[in-house]
């Protein structure tokens, strides 16, 4: 998603790698839930969320967008995005205590929180978000371990490569003034990246394949 903002007003103006210590260790929440409520189509989802997601709950793709995810038109593109409850605006993957039943699969844009990323000169940086959540006398944890990814190193790289692939894609619809060939270029992004499924045992090298790909198709002329 791009954004133009300004660190020094929701951030304490620093930007952190993976390897730094940030105040974001909220103590396993406790059941608060105020992050999880009121978010509406705001939680974007990348190919490794769906992934995740979609080898988490045992569910196809399709089954996975029909039963918990929506589909939302972002910078121009259409991407999936987690559905509130109805009536409670809620993730409709809260437990009635509070508690996240996706905890172990959860989508990055949630594993992230209070955490945010800026991109820039075809890479990233952390910052931390110093007004979105609520607990006060938060501990202080490496970003890495507040992550806790494996191989973290390859998924922020592509991190790096799907951003950067959106943000081209972008640029490419918005020279071609079209709107039917913008909804194709759309659709191409959700049928390869999303509903076509992902070698269970590496989904990286199959997203690089398909990342490899479209950038030919498109033409785009600054790879990573």
């Amino acid at each position: 998603m791009l954004r133009n903002i300004d660190l020094n007003e929701i951030s304490d103006g620093n930007l952190y790698t993976a390897n730094d210590l940030v105040r974001a260790d909220c103590g396993g929440c406790h059941g608060c839930s105020d992050c999880c409520q009121g978010m509406g189509d705001s939680i974007i989802l990348d190919p490794y969320d769906f992934y995740q997601l979609c080898q988490g709950l045992s569910l196809a793709p399709e089954a996975l967008l029909d039963q918990a995810v929506g589909l939302s038109v972002v910078d121009g593109i259409i991407l999936p995005h987690l559905n509130m409850t109805k009536g409670k605006d809620a993730c409709s993957f809260l437990s009635e205590d509070g508690r996240c039943r996706i905890h172990g699969f959860r989508p990055g844009f949630c594993r992230l929180f209070p955490l945010g990323r800026i991109y820039e000169n075809g890479s990233f940086s952390y910052f931390i978000q110093t007004k979105e959540c609520k607990k006060r006398n938060r501990s202080k944890i490496r970003i890495r371990k507040w992550l806790q990814l494996p191989d973290l190193p390859r998924y922020e790289d592509f991190i790096c490569r799907w951003h950067y692939l959106l943000a081209d894609l972008q640029s490419h619809n918005d020279r071609m003034e079209d709107t039917a060939y913008q909804k194709q270029v759309s659709m191409y992004v959700l049928q390869t990246f999303f509903l076509t499924p992902y070698q269970k045992e590496d989904f990286y090298s199959s997203f690089e394949e398909r990342y490899v790909a479209c950038r030919k198709i498109f033409h785009l002329s600054r790879p990573l």
